[in-house]
């Protein structure tokens, strides 16, 4: 089943484009990696999704008619203060607050089973600020999953981890990705880190939509 579908997005500022005619298909359980040069548009392609800016022209359809609240973001800079004293369950928490109405509780399973999921169980009580940087990229991952009923979007989420913790995160994702649709923006291009099933290339030199296996190809034959 259909995920998500851009159906001729385009965007500009003034006169110019930042993309154009851009469209592009996410099947569940798809896991989509964005890719392209800075100012290529990816971050603003996100925020397209998520609702944040209106595109020139084309529309997003979402599964069943979803709305963009019923996706988990993990933005590139997260605007939370490492010293803000907060435990790593109450910052897991806050991803409900979207999904909270005065009929609807507390989802407080959820919100155990994605501790459980990221291995976060024993530093649940722990504050934020005492946490490695790998830690914290999985206590915010939490926070997303939790927010997600649909779609999981990450922006450049290994950028500020060691190699180590950027290949551990990357398990996780793999790991997710068996029940979770997954969007990421990365400048990752090592074929081995191309961690997703599909590519969208917003390089207006290298466009490109399909599998990874096709775009390695494809770039290796340039």
């Amino acid at each position: 089943m259909t995920a998500l579908q851009a159906k001729h997005l385009s965007l500009r500022y003034g006169h110019h484009f930042v993309f154009k005619n851009l469209s592009f298909t996410v099947e569940d359980k798809d896991f989509l990696c964005i890719v392209g040069p800075n100012g290529s548009g990816k971050s603003t392609l996100l925020k397209c999704i998520l609702g944040e800016i209106k595109p020139s022209s084309g529309k997003i359809l979402f599964k069943n008619g979803s709305k963009n609240h019923h996706i988990g973001y993990l933005p590139q800079n997260t605007e939370l203060n490492p010293i803000f004293p907060a435990s790593v369950y109450e910052i897991v928490a806050s991803g409900a607050l979207n999904q909270i109405g005065p009929f609807t509780p507390y989802p407080k399973a959820k919100i155990s089973s994605v501790l459980e999921t990221l291995q976060l169980n024993t530093l649940k009580n722990k504050s934020f600020q005492e946490l490695s940087g790998g830690q914290r990229q999985r206590v915010l991952l939490a926070r997303a999953l939790v927010a997600s009923t649909d779609i999981l979007i990450l922006d450049e989420p290994s950028n500020n981890l060691d190699y180590k913790s950027k290949q551990d995160f990357y398990k996780i994702l793999k790991k997710l990705n068996q029940t979770t649709t997954i969007l990421m923006v990365t400048h990752d291009l090592d074929h081995h880190n191309l961690i997703g099933n599909k590519i969208l290339s917003l390089d207006p030199n290298l466009p490109f939509f399909g599998s990874t296996s096709d775009y390695v190809r494809r770039i290796h034959a340039e």
